[in-house]
């Protein structure tokens, strides 16, 4: 039986693709119904209890007051998997918790939006329980990958995988509203199209070794197309920041 604690728009996806792949659902979560996606429980304690996995998909915020309430519950061959995006740091507390209840726990990232894909989204584990959960969610085609490194490993992964999805979009925000200012969106992302759409390898290369060589230029360029954007009258923060960062490669 597999647990989901938080039913929100993940927690009910993974109950619905859990159900009817053929996996046993319970749910909880004091501020949503969920219907008939799942068997939903008034307690934490309840809905744990006799599970072989346990889910938590209630924000990185509850996640330790969640774990704190739901663990003691937990059967001592569950496995406890944390998918709630939040610090390394946090995970092993998560872990800690989880050890001193002889319940195994998986560090779970979510790799992409899980209403795209449903329970199919990418998902890397770490942890004493990351081998158990990918086994306990393989007949629900769920993908994961085991690696290495203990709690934390894999918030950490995506966490940095988080630093550029979560940058780009800021720049493509910043590009679009600059390009619809100035009339030219179609022209620009055309552009970036070009960019993206040839050997992406050697794209990221050009940028980071170029940037290193041509740092004192490139400052100038930047302070050029930030001052652009006052003059179209939009947010010029992803400038101001490259401008933070090419400045200091002129001390390398």
């Amino acid at each position: 039986m597999t647990a989901i604690l938080g039913l929100g728009e993940a927690g009910r996806i993974y109950a619905r693709d859990l159900r009817a792949a053929g996996l046993r659902v319970r749910g909880f979560d004091p501020y949503v119904q969920a219907g008939d996606d799942v068997e939903q429980v008034p307690s934490a304690e309840q809905a744990v209890d006799g599970a072989d996995l346990v889910i938590s998909l209630v924000g990185a915020r509850a996640a330790e007051s969640l774990a704190q309430e739901a663990l003691p519950s937990c059967p001592k061959h569950a496995v406890y998997a944390d998918f709630n995006t939040g610090s390394p740091a946090l995970k092993r507390t998560l872990a800690e918790l989880a050890a001193a209840q002889d319940v195994r726990f998986a560090d779970v990232a979510v790799l992409a939006p899980v209403p795209r894909q449903g329970a199919r989204t990418p998902l890397m584990a770490s942890g004493t329980g990351a081998d158990a959960f990918a086994a306990l969610v393989r007949p629900a085609a769920v993908p994961v990958e085991s690696i290495p490194g203990g709690a934390g490993a894999a918030a950490a992964r995506k966490l940095l995988r988080s630093v550029f999805m979560k940058g780009m979009a800021a720049l493509m925000l910043e590009c679009e509203t600059a390009a619809g200012a100035a009339g030219e969106r179609e022209w620009l992302r055309a552009q970036i199209v070009a960019e993206l759409s040839g050997d992406v390898d050697q794209l990221i290369d050009r940028l980071v070794q170029g940037s290193k060589a041509h740092a004192a230029r490139r400052v100038h360029e930047v302070e050029d197309a930030a001052g652009y954007l006052a003059e179209l009258g939009t947010p010029s923060w992803v400038m101001d920041a490259s401008r933070a960062w090419l400045a200091s490669l002129l001390d390398e």
